[in-house]
């Protein structure tokens, strides 16, 4: 194929893997670099440590955890190329080459089958080496199902797991570091909110405005997830960092001795603090000050 409709396939291959087409498409894209009929994309799931079929078209079902424990394989998962398929595991197809589907910073996420009707080139297993680190994005079970176009513009935006697993969020700048925000997001997953949002206050003192939304984690969203966004922010209304804690003591139906002792702070001086909160957001009403608070995100999480 001559480098420049090569170089546009390739790049094809790369739009439909990062969410474009999905699986298929993606494939279909793969049959101009490396003419195939049938295809599996097995993953690899870390939790489990086994393997599990994604995605396929005409090829014969193979006993993965018996294919994987295979000398061939364990080199070609050493040396990262691609391997010929044995007889048996290839079904009625003439040729059939598997690879090893691991991202650039070395993760192991699965393995693609590949199958012909005839033989396959001699570039055939060095182009589907070079594209197999974009690939392997197919299989990644820990690549969440967000759409980037909702992160809201200079907000940072990473996914996380029930486990507090930081997961990246495509085209997006990680969160600022903390181990606070994965403990957030997995409070935030376990309950049955859909979203949440608030202020989060960093070891350095620093005020962050954080949105949370549900999102599925993995290829087939078999992973309960959130993706949280946050961005580096002055606290609105003029407001205190000691007023955001008796605001956000308020908006949980806590009174004022409660508040008082949850702070440990008298009672009138929650109650001057309140005062100011109460002139600040033009609120005549504990009531009126909750709604307000919960639905600008003035609590700290």
């Amino acid at each position: 194929m001559p480098q420049i409709p090569l170089l546009q396939a390739f790049a094809e291959v790369g739009f439909q893997v990062a969410g474009r087409g999905g699986a298929h498409a993606a494939m279909d894209a793969l049959t101009k670099i490396v003419p195939h009929r049938a295809f599996e994309l097995v993953a690899y799931d870390p939790a489990s440590g086994r393997h599990r079929s994604l995605v396929g078209r005409g090829f014969p079902g193979v006993d993965t955890e018996e294919y994987v424990n295979l000398e061939g394989y364990r080199r070609a998962r050493a040396s990262g190329l691609p391997i010929e398929m044995p007889g048996r595991f290839r079904g009625a197809w003439a040729a059939a080459m598997t690879a090893p589907l691991v991202l650039k910073e070395g993760r192991y996420t699965g393995l693609l089958h590949l199958a012909a009707s005839a033989p396959f080139g001699e570039e055939a297993a060095g182009l589907v080496a070079a594209l197999a680190p974009t690939l392997a994005h197919l299989t990644d079970l820990s690549r969440p199902k967000v759409d980037p176009i909702g992160v809201p513009d200079g907000y940072r935006a990473t996914a996380f797991d029930r486990a507090g697993t930081r997961r990246e969020v495509p085209g997006c700048e990680p969160v600022a570091a903390g181990r606070e925000l994965g403990v957030l997001a997995r409070e935030f997953i376990d309950s049955r909110e859909l979203s949440r949002s608030g202020l989060w206050q960093d070891a350095e003192g620093g005020w962050h405005q954080v949105r949370m939304v549900r999102a599925a984690v993995g290829v087939n969203g078999t992973i309960q997830g959130a993706v949280l966004t946050e961005r580096p922010c002055g606290l609105p209304y003029e407001l205190t960092g000691r007023e955001v804690e008796v605001l956000t003591r308020v908006a949980a139906g806590d009174s004022n001795p409660q508040i008082a002792a949850a702070l440990v702070l008298s009672v009138r001086t929650v109650t001057t603090h309140l005062e100011h909160i109460f002139a600040k957001l033009g609120c005549d009403s504990r009531t009126r000050l909750t709604t307000k608070a919960l639905a600008e995100g003035l609590c700290r999480l």
